[in-house]
């Protein structure tokens, strides 16, 4: 079952107080889990269509529920949405916040474009190309989260309604099942035997994903398959691969914590970002 929003909101609360650099990024989450909730309560039939005749070929197949490139939808809902989150950070990164209202108002940048994209191995390659120089910047990791984001409320209902199929069919893939998008954040579940999931930022799903193997590559071999963790964060571990460079973190969700809000986590985390990065993995 998933974390209640007045949970997650009170374990925002616990980590600005443990990481005080991140009270802005964690601030600007909380107004998104209000928005987002009551952008579900509010929504009418999902955007998103699945023909559900052939959901077990596509599981089979490896190919993801949610057809962006084959299919056309209406996405102005979304990108409505995606205005919204960009008038949250105003108030609370109003620096940032008008670096991204310029970055989009660029005649190269198109939303929907950058927004199917995402679809796309998990890349928004529209946003590399326009980012040049500025790789950086933190207004940049803003434009990327709000892009991720504007899909989210629509998606968690695709994930909520064919979910159980889902795990049914045994998606082996280190991609999201339902829309494709790659991992940066999972768990591992002392209540499951210690088993690993892979989270999406992008639909809220989380799926079942073997220990020792690579979610990027596929890679198995046990040798070139390592973790780090830091001295005093035991919770937290960063499982890398050292045959494609890519890592991913992990948080250790204990019997009695109850469920983690991925989100949450990966804001309190980015610290193993840079020290992943620094040690040359991406």
């Amino acid at each position: 079952m998933a974390a209640t929003l007045p949970k997650s909101l009170k374990t925002i609360e616990d980590y600005k107080s443990a990481n005080p650099h991140y009270t802005d990024l964690l601030d600007i989450l909380g107004e998104i889990l209000i928005l987002r909730e009551e952008y579900r309560n509010n929504m009418p039939e999902a955007i998103f269509t699945v023909d559900e005749k052939i959901l077990p070929q596509k599981m089979e197949g490896g190919l993801p529920l949610v057809d962006m490139t084959g299919k056309k939808y209406d996405l102005s809902r979304p990108k409505a949405y995606f205005q919204s989150l960009v008038d949250i950070a105003e108030k609370r990164m109003p620096a940032a916040a008008e670096k991204v209202r310029e970055f989009i108002a660029h005649e190269d940048f198109d939303w929907e474009s950058v927004t199917r994209a995402s679809f796309n191995g998990g890349e928004d390659v529209p946003v590399k190309e326009l980012k040049g120089e500025a790789q950086d910047e933190e207004y940049l990791d803003l434009l990327d989260l709000f892009i991720e984001e504007s899909l989210r409320p629509e998606l968690e209902a695709v994930a909520e309604k064919y979910g159980d199929a889902v795990r049914k069919a045994g998606w082996r893939e280190g991609y999201c099942p339902i829309c494709g998008k790659e991992p940066k954040i999972g768990e591992i579940r002392e209540s499951e035997d210690g088993k690993r999931y892979l989270f999406c930022h992008q639909c809220g799903y989380k799926w079942n994903f073997r220990r020792i193997k690579c979610p990027f590559c596929g890679n198995e071999e046990q040798h070139s398959l390592a973790y780090f963790a830091v001295e005093g964060e035991e919770r937290y571990r960063v499982d890398v691969c050292n045959k494609c460079r890519r890592y991913i973190k992990i948080v250790e969700v204990t019997k009695s914590a109850g469920e983690a809000n991925l989100d949450v986590e990966d804001i309190a985390t980015l610290h193993l970002d840079m020290l992943a990065y620094e040690e040359g993995y991406n």
